[in-house]
């Protein structure tokens, strides 16, 4: 018998911590040490939440709204949400097709957890978000994941999905706009996926949608049930308010998906945190319901910052950085830089090593692309002010080149 009290989980003893939030707390470390850093790591947007939804939550607050709510939120925020999903997704949803978690990762935890077994497997396209396919392993299933290169633009294609599904396959991952890389998914590219999806009928399908709202050039943002609405009744998709609004503090998110698959997140949610936060749900109420004005305007401002940081990106050697087309990440190459050393004398052998030493030479925190399951490249969260912004590039300008054989 294994008598260690500290003993974990084995589950969890397997789990990854995030690479995101180890970055994170690196740039503490050296902030705390005096050093100066740039950090492009955290996936939040720099602004403010707007003016009206925190005055809506400062009135819940003064009348008295502060006890416990339904367990998969209130109601008027569900209709809330529903009308969203109506209104911009096209999707026939009425509330009780609807669930609010504390957050969007809880949403999607919430689902592979209620639904995942030893030897289910869950298609996860690469790049991807760090949590994926930590998710995954502590449901007890197996991530099968799909490399998504450069020359497909990041996204999966239809052959790829056709390959990788087996009759264990419970889950296919879905993401766009894509964190890390930005990609985002065409109509046409989600018709064929939903083509292969249809001749498998055993496959449920996580259309993860935070980003929403961050896509840039006119594009038009599809959702997979909205493509194809037979779809429906095995696609959870899911979203929030964290990225559209500024609200990434305040733990808001939501899915609407097969009333099934929705109890049992419920019945989870119940054992486990129970309602979210009824202040914050009604911000996000305020959020969803009132002027949308603050959308438009981050995203132009995001827009701007992704042209001009992909143009100084390409213009520094060593490096390569295609054009995103939402959210806000650039995801760039540094294999040029593999097999060289830093001016400092660091042997850059992979992209982690590139990573930790620009924040050790060069005060610039990112995240190595082999945590989202494709390297050599790094990420970079352009969320921060146009000032910051530039003086972080000529700062990577300047590290990279300085590096040498």
């Amino acid at each position: 018998m294994n008598a260690d009290p500290r003993r974990l989980n084995a589950l969890l003893a397997a789990a990854k911590p995030s690479a995101t939030y180890q970055m994170i707390d690196r740039v503490a470390e050296r902030r705390a040490a005096g050093h100066v850093v740039i950090s492009l790591t955290a996936g939040e947007p720099d602004f403010d939440t707007p003016k009206h939804v925190r005055e809506a939550a400062m009135a819940a607050i003064h009348s008295g709204q502060t006890r416990y709510t339904q367990v998969a939120g209130m109601r008027a925020l569900r209709e809330a949400v529903a009308t969203k999903f109506q209104r911009e997704n096209g999707l026939d949803v009425g509330w009780q097709d609807t669930i609010v978690c504390s957050g969007g990762k809880q949403v999607l935890f919430n689902a592979l957890a209620a639904t995942l077994n030893a030897g289910d497997e869950v298609i996860i396209p690469a790049p991807y978000w760090v949590s994926y396919p930590e998710m995954v392993q502590l449901a007890g299933a197996n991530s099968v994941i799909v490399p998504c290169g450069e020359a497909c633009g990041f996204k999966l294609t239809p052959q790829a999905l056709d390959t990788a599904i087996t009759p264990r396959t419970r889950w296919l991952i879905l993401n766009s706009p894509s964190n890390p890389t930005g990609a985002v998914y065409t109509h046409a590219e989600l018709r064929a996926l939903a083509d292969v999806l249809l001749a498998n009928p055993h496959v449920l399908v996580l259309a993860d949608d935070i980003y929403e709202h961050l896509v840039f050039d006119g594009g038009v943002f599809h959702t997979l049930s909205q493509v194809e609405p037979r779809l429906r009744e095995r696609t959870l998709t899911m979203n929030g308010v964290s990225k559209a609004y500024a609200m990434t503090g305040w733990r808001i998110g939501f899915g609407t998906g097969p009333r099934w698959l929705l109890q049992a997140m419920e019945t989870l949610q119940g054992q486990q945190t129970s309602g979210a936060c009824s202040i914050s749900q009604h911000a996000a109420l305020a959020a969803l319901n009132g002027p949308q004005d603050f959308v438009r305007e981050t995203r132009a401002v995001f827009e701007r910052r992704r042209d001009r940081v992909i143009e100084l990106i390409n213009a520094t050697p060593g490096l390569h950085c295609p054009k995103p087309g939402g959210a806000f990440y650039a995801y760039f190459s540094c294999e040029p830089l593999i097999g060289k050393h830093s001016a400092a004398g660091t042997a850059l052998t992979c992209d982690g090593d590139v990573a930790l030493a620009l924040l050790d030479e060069a005060g610039l925190a990112m995240v190595q692309g082999s945590a989202f399951g494709l390297g050599p490249y790094i990420r970079l969260a352009y969320a921060l002010d146009d000032a910051s912004l530039i003086q972080a590039c000529q700062a990577l300008d300047h590290f990279c080149r300085s590096t040498h054989q």
